[in-house]
């Protein structure tokens, strides 16, 4: 009987899961906050798992207050994606403050890696400013872009100097929903220019909190010309991947 759990503390979110006897019997998100540790422990407690991996911006917390390994963000993204889709040579992750891109070898171990970790752009905390400013939830935000019939061009992608461009846009009149489509495909189209760095191929793989955004979804399929797979629930991916690395040691 095997007991494991992957441990995921992201900067905006916590993700856990926990297999047991090689199924996954426990799954958790939560809003990181400023301190994660007393739910952690009270998750863990209620766990008792033989063995935890940590992986995340707070991998290096849960070691110290738990005792549990670690691993990269990457090793454990390339880890549960290959779980979910074994033909896959290419996982984008788009976070709530970075972005990555791993390419994979037909076993799934990790070749090369791309990370934006330096700014808001491109990533899902920017949706998010930008879904405040149009005063409306995240999901409703989303759902107006793919309405749209054509984007008004963003000219900025730093989340300050964007928001502001936005109010100009709203105050001059031009139609929300394609203000809201202009922003997703300035997201795409730095996505677009990381990915552009390798040779991307067949098998591309959408994991993370932004990977629940259709809009983004459609609009990378339409810029690489080809399918983009996501898991049912792309946001456990790599909390999934930590756990799979403890069961494999």
């Amino acid at each position: 009987m095997s007991n494991v759990v992957g441990i995921d503390l992201g900067s905006r979110t916590t993700k856990i899961v926990q297999i047991l006897d090689g199924n996954a019997a426990f799954t958790e998100i939560f809003d990181t906050g400023r301190d994660p540790l007393p739910r952690v422990g009270e998750i863990l407690n209620r766990l008792s798992p033989e063995r935890m991996v940590a992986t995340g911006y707070g991998r290096h917390l849960i070691r110290e207050n738990f005792g549990a390994a670690h691993v990269t963000e990457i090793r454990a993204c390339a880890r549960g994606a290959y779980h979910y889709f074994p033909g896959c040579r290419t996982v984008l992750d788009v976070g709530g403050q970075d972005c990555k891109l791993a390419l994979l070898d037909e076993k799934g171990r990790v070749l090369d890696f791309e990370l934006n970790d330096r700014c808001a752009a491109g990533t899902g905390k920017f949706l998010e400013v930008m879904a405040q400013t149009f005063e409306m939830p995240l999901p409703e935000f989303i759902r107006i872009a793919l309405q749209a019939n054509e984007p008004v061009p963003i000219s900025s992608m730093c989340t300050v100097f964007a928001e502001s461009e936005v109010i100009s846009l709203i105050t001059s009149g031009r139609p929300k929903e394609q203000i809201a489509l202009g922003l997703h495909v300035a997201i795409t189209n730095r996505l677009m220019s990381m990915m552009g760095r390798f040779p991307v191929e067949d098998g591309i793989i959408f994991v993370g909190g932004g990977a629940r955004n259709d809009c983004l979804q459609h609009l990378l399929e339409k810029g690489v010309g080809c399918r983009v797979d996501r898991p049912e629930n792309p946001q456990l991916v790599i909390a999934l991947g930590a756990a799979l690395i403890a069961e494999d040691e």
